[in-house]
């Protein structure tokens, strides 16, 4: 059983992260490809591209700039601990064990538009690129048609050796769209979690986010590798809804706090 998350738009580079160990990201050749293209444009470019401030274009205009490799402890961090988003804050991976960390680079991937696909104890340097960027390259008119079918074969080598392989698909529908279903050759499971708010259980943002960091750190400290067992989770006032779910959908809701 696998689990997909999406990255974080929120990085922390500055503080330690709690392991040295550290394996190297697969696809930096294709990260490099893309980074030679990123360094062609200005400060407005990325601002445009992504919809983002003046102050945040030139920041990643200077994160192109400087990115380099090879990555080491002292250029870069493990995904992991470099994403600080909404999933992430429920994910609290600063207080993962030595085995849960284990467990995790086995049974998580983070999608990336830069990196692809990432292991948690993979290195990376800082970056800004929405998988959902109408980014013309080299390879099509988005980061989609960049990565095309590379991240669906990489999941497939890993369920390989699996008598009935299962992704929990705990990533946005923007970065799912990186996957292919139909071509992913194991069963797909995405939680959905809603919130009691204005008369009605609804999926609040801020809120659905949390929880899959939060449904991903249950996985990862509880060893779970049945999707059954994922009706079990409980975290944050969470409860599983038989009446809303089916199989490839469990539903979890939550009342007011």
């Amino acid at each position: 059983m696998l689990i997909v998350v999406s990255p974080a738009k929120s990085l922390d580079f500055e503080s330690k992260a709690r392991t040295r160990k550290f394996t190297e990201a697969e696809y930096l050749e294709e990260s490099t490809q893309l980074v030679s293209q990123l360094r062609t444009m200005s400060p407005e470019d990325f601002s445009e591209l992504m919809h983002i401030s003046s102050n945040l274009g030139e920041l990643n205009h200077q994160r192109y700039a400087n990115w380099h490799t090879p990555f080491d402890l002292k250029n870069a961090k493990q995904a992991i601990f470099a994403f600080k988003g909404d999933v992430y804050i429920g994910l609290q991976a600063e207080q993962f064990s030595t085995a849960d960390l284990n467990f995790a680079q086995k049974h998580l991937r983070i999608l990336s538009g830069l990196y692809g696909l990432l292991r948690p104890l993979d290195l990376m340097q800082a970056y800004r690129l929405e998988m959902g960027s109408k980014f013309k390259n080299q390879k099509g008119k988005n980061l989609y048609e960049f990565w095309d079918g590379k991240l669906t074969e990489n999941l497939n080598t890993l369920f390989e050796h699996e008598k009935k392989p299962v992704l929990i698909n705990l990533a946005s529908k923007e970065y799912f769209s990186a996957i292919k279903p139909n071509q992913l050759k194991a069963g797909i499971v995405t939680p959905i979690f809603k919130d009691f708010s204005n008369g009605k259980y609804r999926i609040v943002s801020f809120f659905a986010k949390k929880a899959r960091g939060s449904m991903a750190a249950y996985i990862i400290k509880n060893r779970i590798k049945s999707p059954a067992k994922l009706n079990e989770f409980n975290v944050d006032g969470y409860r599983y809804s038989k009446v809303e779910s089916t199989a490839s959908q469990p539903v979890f809701l939550r009342d007011p706090q």
